[in-house]
């Protein structure tokens, strides 16, 4: 007895109420792998009648939708193609378009139907078979069908001709080497009578000319034409059949204005033709509806893009800066964005908007806060420093904490190259160090450190006074507490000297034990950790020889000896070498002394030194070199004033061979550094740290001037290297720019230095990383980078060193990864060494 199935022969409508019906995730479920398996029962029915098939295919369509598994009804699909009936090829070409990719085999069984219906005398059969290619077409698929798309695109049916233009962009993208086939049609369409067909027309020859930028001479010649056909959509009457919202053919404006785009960027002749249709779409597009805005935004794209006179750009700012003012948040975004690409072809146009822009960072939506952000730091030069850094500083009280990292950042940056007077760049890192201490960067805190330590006397007081003010009145902001602890202990002389400060238009009085207080005060709060810990102590052991208080000296002694039982080693160790100082007072007091302007460090660079006279860098002047130390000697092997000479053969004692041997890592004792002639106070002091006058550093060693670290300075612990020289570029993408500086020896041994650049004015980047590999016959050893994060214009360096290249060329294989406002951006570049 023949066994019978029992199908579900339900409508797609009672299924989809069915599963919308399903108050469990479990009942839903029940419900589709009910009528899947139903499905599966019917398709191996196979049954004659075609409504049954439809249905069953529909009903696949929902369960795609749903992320359900649909693979095996991807054969009825095709069967559905086959049918000479309309209703099935629709619904088999939509299933073949969503259950079907360009990499499954089962396409290629489709390629015969599609070039038999590419023939259909049916213009809607042609057309669901044209879409059908436009967006599954492959390579094989493309290479069979062209052809056909060719002739279709001269069709006497503009409805095919329309869809046959955007099939055409496929295939080329697919196989560009077909391109040639359709050029001449393609130019054809450019005069198409047809709204639709031109369109699709001025689309693919768009696609055509950004991926091909060979074929745009061909097209200028056709200049003339889309004037005259833009000329006409802009002063044609009311046209039912075109009209959006009271404009003619919105699409159609803004497609051709992006052609105009690309055939008149660097080209004069071509933008002369094209400026005055541009003013006239500029000023007679009505800006109240959103159509013609969208007109209006492409016009000034096209202004920004192309070579148009001044006026005309300052006209395309002037749309962007109404803008501005408008309601809707899409429109305002999209005017600071622009503004931010085009402010520095017309800064004083952008300028004039400076009050609106200011007024988007109090906007409720963040992506809006964000990008007037962005623009208001673009905006900012000597004349307007001061209304701008008060606007932002305003922001900064009021904004969330993942704007305050990268606001602190480039407000110091902003104050440190316009600053009007020293005094005013004191007062503005100073409040942002209390509005968010807690987000300012070691970069920022060390060049703020600087600032204090090259200024006058006078400043200094009264920067100590500042600070001295805003740590009695809040500890919490991290930055500001380290500064403070610092200042404190460099300059407190000067403070007690002052005998009293400014706070709230009051003048009070500073004791001795007033300061001792604050500073032991802030050991015992909830806001200490291990890094303020060793400043607060640094700080009192150098307040030790600027008060006079015998009882005061004996409270630090006593509160720095407490801490010898420490967990952390650090802060053990300056307990104990910080007793043990107090039995030498002759030897404190030289420990102790003022300590030199500190230097800025490599990455430091973005933050360079503020001349005198507000700031302002000195013209003309050639700094003076320095002595160099041992470990210094290193990294003028990568100095932009080292002579080519310095690769030298192996067999000098003291050449660049004999440094090069520090990286080799031998079992033989390191090169020692050649002798200064002068001997500084610094490496005196030095020596009653060493093991003895006769133990000689080594390359882990202290640098000579490690004693920054020892005193608490957040500066670098190694004299900064003379500008490296610009090497040879190995990447320039992304606003990332990577050079490699290399130095041979006669040994096969090669010293890399990669210096990374962040060429971008207004984005950080984070998360930098080099990977690099080199051939099997060759040893790479790569050291870590010196920063993974880079400011606006900030540098970065990260060394590497390769053995067995005995003689060029050398070959790498590197991988840059770097993320910028969240998006991850990675890249692989294969580098050889030019011969």
């Amino acid at each position: 007895m023949a066994m019978t199935f029992n199908f579900s022969q339900s409508s797609l409508k009672q299924f989809i109420r069915a599963v919308r019906a399903s108050k469990t995730i479990a009942d839903e479920r029940a419900v589709i792998q009910k009528e899947s398996a139903a499905i599966r029962a019917s398709f191996r029915e196979e049954s004659a009648d075609s409504s049954i098939r439809r249905n069953n295919v529909a009903k696949l369509l929902y369960l795609f939708t749903l992320g359900e598994r649909t693979h095996f009804g991807q054969i009825e699909c095709l069967k559905l193609l086959a049918s000479p009936r309309f209703a099935d090829k629709r619904l088999g070409y939509l299933g073949t378009m969503l259950l079907l990719d360009e990499n499954q085999e089962v396409l290629t069984l489709v390629t015969n139907s599609l070039k038999n219906d590419l023939n259909h005398s049916n213009q809607y059969v042609v057309g669901l078979a044209l879409c059908t290619l436009g967006n599954i077409a492959s390579t094989e698929m493309a290479r069979d069908l062209f052809q056909e798309i060719e002739g279709l695109l001269s069709t006497a049916n503009p409805y095919i001709r329309k869809k046959a233009a955007l099939c055409a962009m496929r295939i080329i993208r697919k196989v560009p080497d077909l391109q040639e086939h359709f050029i001449e049609k393609t130019k054809l369409l450019l005069q198409d009578r047809n709204h639709g067909v031109l369109l699709c027309g001025l689309t693919l020859i768009v696609d055509l000319c950004v991926h091909d930028p060979e074929l745009i001479e061909q097209f200028k010649t056709y200049t003339p034409v889309l004037v005259k056909q833009l000329k006409a959509l802009t002063t044609a009457g009311y046209a039912p059949e075109h009209d959006v919202t009271g404009i003619t053919d919105p699409f159609l404006q803004v497609k051709i204005l992006q052609l105009l785009r690309v055939m008149g960027k660097g080209d004069s002749g071509v933008s002369e033709q094209i400026n005055d249709i541009l003013a006239q779409v500029a000023t007679n597009t009505d800006s109240s509806k959103n159509v013609g805005n969208s007109i209006l935004y492409e016009a000034v794209l096209t202004i920004l893009d192309i070579e148009a006179d001044s006026g005309l750009r300052v006209l395309g700012i002037n749309i962007l800066g109404k803008f501005l003012s408008n309601k809707d948040n899409n429109i305002r975004y999209v005017a600071l964005n622009t503004l931010i690409k085009v402010v520095n072809l017309e800064p004083n146009a952008v300028q004039r908007h400076r009050n609106t822009i200011l007024d988007c960072l109090r906007d409720p939506d963040i992506s809006i806060r964000r990008r007037a952000l962005d623009l208001s730091f673009t905006l900012i030069n000597e004349s307007n420093i001061r209304v701008l850094v008060r606007e932002l500083l305003a922001f900064l009280e009021v904004a969330n904490n993942e704007f305050k990292p990268a606001m602190t950042t480039q407000i110091c940056l902003a104050a440190e190259k316009y600053a009007p007077n020293k005094r005013w760049h004191i007062d503005t890192v100073l409040r942002v160090l209390k509005l968010a201490g807690n987000f300012v960067k070691e970069q920022i805190l060390s060049s703020f450190i600087r600032l204090i330590a090259t200024s006058a006397p006078d400043l200094q007081t009264y920067s100590v006074q500042k600070l001295y003010s805003a740590l009695r009145t809040d500890i919490t902001q991290e930055a500001l507490t380290l500064a403070g602890a610092w200042v404190i202990g460099e300059y407190g002389d000067l403070l007690l000297k002052g005998g009293a400060y400014e706070d709230e238009e009051a003048v009070q009085e500073v004791k001795e034990s007033d300061v001792v207080d604050l500073l032991t005060g802030i050991l015992d709060s909830a806001y200490v950790n291990h890094v303020i810990h060793e400043y607060i102590m640094t700080s009192l052991m150098k307040l030790t020889t600027r008060i006079t208080d015998a009882s005061q000296v004996e409270r630090v002694r006593r509160v720095l000896t407490s801490s010898a039982d420490s967990l952390d080693v650090e802060i053990q160790q300056r307990s104990v070498e910080y007793g043990n100082l107090f039995g030498y007072d002759g030897v404190r007091r030289g420990v102790l002394e003022k300590m030199p302007p500190p230097e800025a460090r490599t990455e430091d660079r973005a933050l360079s030194e503020p001349a005198s006279g507000g700031g302002k860098k000195a013209k003309g002047k050639v700094p003076t070199p320095k002595p160099k130390s041992g470990a210094d000697d290193l990294l003028d092997l990568f100095n932009d004033d080292a002579p080519a000479s310095l690769a030298q053969p192996a067999s000098q004692a003291n050449g660049a061979a004999d440094i090069l041997d520090l990286f080799a890592g031998s079992g033989g004792a390191p090169a020692q550094p050649q002798a200064q002639q002068t001997t500084s106070s610094v490496n005196n002091i030095l020596d009653l740290f060493g093991p003895g006058p006769t133990a000689a550093p080594t390359a882990s060693g202290p640098s000579s001037s490690s004693l920054l670290s020892d005193m608490g300075s957040p500066v670098s612990n190694a004299a900064p290297p003379a500008a490296v020289p610009s090497g040879i570029t190995v990447y320039n993408k992304s606003d990332l720019h990577i050079t490699l500086s290399l130095q041979r020896n006669a040994d096969g041994l090669v010293a890399i230095l990669a210096r990374f650049k962040n060429t971008s004015f207004t984005d950080s980047k984070q998360g930098i990383s080099l990977q690099a590999a080199v051939p099997k016959s060759q040893k790479l050893q790569l050291m870590p980078i010196n920063t993974t994060e880079l400011p606006p214009q900030g540098e970065a360096t990260q060394q590497m060193r390769v053995q067995g290249s005995q003689k060029p060329p050398l070959r790498l294989r590197l991988r840059i990864a770097h993320s910028t406002g969240g998006n991850q951006v990675t890249d692989q570049v294969d580098w050889s060494e030019p011969a």
